[in-house]
């Protein structure tokens, strides 16, 4: 009975650890972020998860977000922001500038 009640706890804690952010997901596919415009909640912590279908490294880069992340080719990474103001926050792909750009809009 003991390990019962362990085990809803812990169910409780992770539900409500999850609870707090939204979870949105982008992809890098032939250097470009899709959707280049993610629309987010205003004032709550979003988790993003960004796969990088390409072959080759990336990295997501926010100087508004103030966050950095290479992500390999072929791989998954996961980068927490907020909670945001509302506004437009751009990012970018530090090694295909000209095509990966995308903007968080939070509302």
């Amino acid at each position: 009975m003991k390990n019962t009640a362990l085990a809803f706890l812990l169910l409780a804690a992770t539900s409500l650890a999850f609870a707090e952010g939204d979870e949105f997901r982008l992809i890098i596919k032939d250097h470009r972020f899709t959707p280049s415009e993610l629309k987010v909640p205003a004032g709550k912590k979003v988790k993003l998860l960004v796969e990088n279908q390409d072959g080759t490294p990336e990295e997501f880069e926010s100087h508004e977000l103030n966050r950095e992340k290479v992500i390999p080719g072929g791989s998954k990474a996961t980068i927490y922001v907020g909670p945001l103001k509302p506004g437009r926050y751009p990012f970018f792909g530090e090694f295909n500038e000209k095509t990966a750009r995308g903007v968080l809009i939070a509302e």
